[in-house]
């Protein structure tokens, strides 16, 4: 049975906390691939900031394309309106029956499972893997495995700001991505 973690998100853009993250997963639990999935409407948070679907999943595409086991999913997109998790998962289990499925969370989503639609049919589904971020608790009723990365504070919010402001995001974003933004004047950037 292949083991497929899945990392959901705005990547709104895709920054190097995302890739973190998503090694150090691969290789905590063995897993075959990571999977980096955007969604088209997060129903737990306002998608901001100047960037199309299509922008999102070609800065995604263009962040991950140097490391073997990770790809992008793109089946919350292709299906659009607001993403829930539980009909996700119950349409990649549909269709690929042979797969156990991680679904990859940072500690702000731990603290909001209580508030996931369908959330225990989806724990029975699908394994949690819980990701420690600094100022958030990691206790939840819900099964979880809990995966020590190394903590960085960064998030896509300030990306955009900086971008906006013309600052640097070199180290912050794969050059490829950076090289997007600029190209298409996303953000603000110049």
């Amino acid at each position: 049975m292949r083991k497929v973690g899945v990392l959901g998100g705005t990547f709104n853009p895709p920054h190097i906390g995302h890739l973190i993250v998503a090694n150090e997963v691969l290789h905590a639990l063995q897993l075959d691939e990571i999977r980096f999935m955007p969604n088209a409407i997060p129903p737990h948070k306002k998608l901001e900031g100047f960037a199309t679907n299509e922008d999102r999943l070609r800065m995604t595409e263009l962040a991950i394309k140097d490391h073997h086991s990770f790809s992008l999913e793109t089946i919350e997109i292709n299906r659009s309106g607001v993403s829930y998790t539980i009909d996700t998962m119950r349409e990649l289990l549909k269709q690929e029956p042979d797969t156990s499925f991680y679904f990859i969370i940072g500690a702000d989503m731990i603290e909001y499972l209580p508030n996931w639609r369908e959330v225990d049919e989806l724990s029975r589904l699908i394994t949690f893997v819980g990701v420690k971020r600094p100022g958030y608790l990691t206790s939840t009723p819900y099964p979880i495995t809990l995966i020590e990365t190394p903590e960085i504070q960064l998030s896509s919010t300030v990306l955009r700001k900086k971008a906006s402001l013309g600052e640097t995001l070199q180290y912050l974003l794969p050059d490829s991505v950076i090289q997007y933004i600029k190209e298409k004047g996303l953000y603000g950037a110049k």
